[in-house]
């Protein structure tokens, strides 16, 4: 049994959790231009292969202007922020945010963007 708090105790109100919308698009409408920002071989393959069997469809396999990044990125169009949560989730990817340094132009027509990275 719970005990209520006392009258003149002050209380502290938990905000609500933003409410995520869900994906518009199924994960097989769902492109994704796959970059190799860790510098290893084969990299983004693998990664492709694995998103494939999540049922993804997948866009172009590139390298990234760098190979530095210390953890792997999904970022956006943005229409797609709960497509790219999505992804983050499957993946288990940790950093998600909109386009950055990239235009949508150069997504040849993904929907979003995984940047491998070292972890």
């Amino acid at each position: 049994m719970f005990a209520l708090p006392a009258a003149n105790a002050k209380a502290t109100a938990i905000p609500p959790r933003p409410k995520e919308h869900a994906p518009r698009l199924s994960r097989a409408k769902t492109s994704i231009l796959i970059l190799n920002g860790n510098g290893r071989r084969g990299a983004a393959s693998a990664a492709a292969t694995l998103l494939q069997a999540r049922g993804y469809r997948l866009g172009t396999k590139a390298n990234a202007k760098r190979s530095d990044y210390a953890t792997s990125v999904v970022m956006y169009r943005p229409s797609a922020r709960a497509e790219g949560l999505r992804l983050a989730r499957d993946f288990g990817v940790k950093v998600v945010g909109p386009l950055d340094g990239m235009r949508p132009s150069q997504l040849h027509g993904a929907t979003l963007v995984l940047i491998l990275g070292a972890s």
